[in-house]
């Protein structure tokens, strides 16, 4: 089973080899050539999350603002954003990868892109340049973040936003009960045993992003929102231990 097609993607095997030396992961060049196949494979519903932050976000954009894509990755979620969002609004996409960005612009110029969009270097612990927006999204990227930095990018990100705009956040998560935690993470593996991931291949990208991706429960991403300035946040997503979220920024 394969969550979906990824057209003229080469296939990922980053992890298929016993790695000697341990490191921690990291989105260069190797990981960004296979990054499609790769976030397919190993995330529950990828493709149904990307229809919905589009459907969600088309219906809270305002005209003359801009849409936020954070840790937008190779685009795939400004392409799905591109089918129901006016042509006339521009879209920003940050990441910190440069070759992640040089990928993402690849993909808007073939998927055919006649709207305004920038593409922007940029690191998630560092101020951003968010501002105007009415849309915001953290798709798989708050987890990358250093958690002594996560309240300051939501705050930023709050400050950015108009008054009724909104953040679409969707992200890997413990369980509020460990007994729970161990059986989602069993449901995960099996997930991609389903998708054809080795034993090896599913320990030893573990290993790698043990100190990188830091999950947080619910309850303390919905605490954090809270702290940040939301004021309604809502759950528009779960599987296991994978969650969206959507927090309102009072008009």
């Amino acid at each position: 089973m394969v969550t979906e097609d990824v057209e003229n993607e080469e296939r990922d095997l980053v992890f298929n080899e016993e790695i000697t030396k341990a490191s921690d992961f990291k989105f260069g060049t190797k990981v960004v050539t296979v990054f499609d196949d790769m976030v397919s494979r190993s995330v529950p519903f990828y493709k149904e999350m990307q229809r919905m932050l589009a459907e969600i976000a088309a219906d809270h954009v305002k005209e003359g603002t801009e849409v936020y894509d954070l840790g937008c990755s190779t685009g795939t979620t400004m392409i799905e954003l591109d089918k129901l969002i006016p042509s006339d609004i521009k879209f920003v996409g940050i990441d910190e990868s440069i070759e992640m960005l040089a990928k993402c612009d690849k993909k808007l110029k073939q998927a055919g892109f006649v709207r305004p969009y920038d593409l922007v270097t940029g690191d998630l612990h560092e101020r951003l340049p968010v501002q105007n927006g009415s849309v915001v999204i953290l798709c798989l990227t708050l987890q990358f973040v250093r958690p002594l930095y996560r309240e300051r990018l939501l705050r930023n990100i709050y400050e950015g936003l108009n008054p009724g705009g909104v953040l679409l956040l969707v992200e890997k998560v413990l369980a509020e009960s460990t007994v729970f935690n161990r059986d989602f993470i069993k449901y995960y593996y099996n997930y991609k045993r389903r998708n054809h991931y080795s034993e090896m291949e599913i320990s030893q990208k573990r290993e790698a992003l043990e100190n990188v991706l830091i999950p947080y429960k619910m309850s303390e991403n919905l605490l954090l929102l809270k702290e940040a300035g939301f004021a309604e946040c809502e759950t528009f997503f779960k599987w296991y231990n994978f969650s969206g979220l959507i927090a309102y920024k009072k008009s």
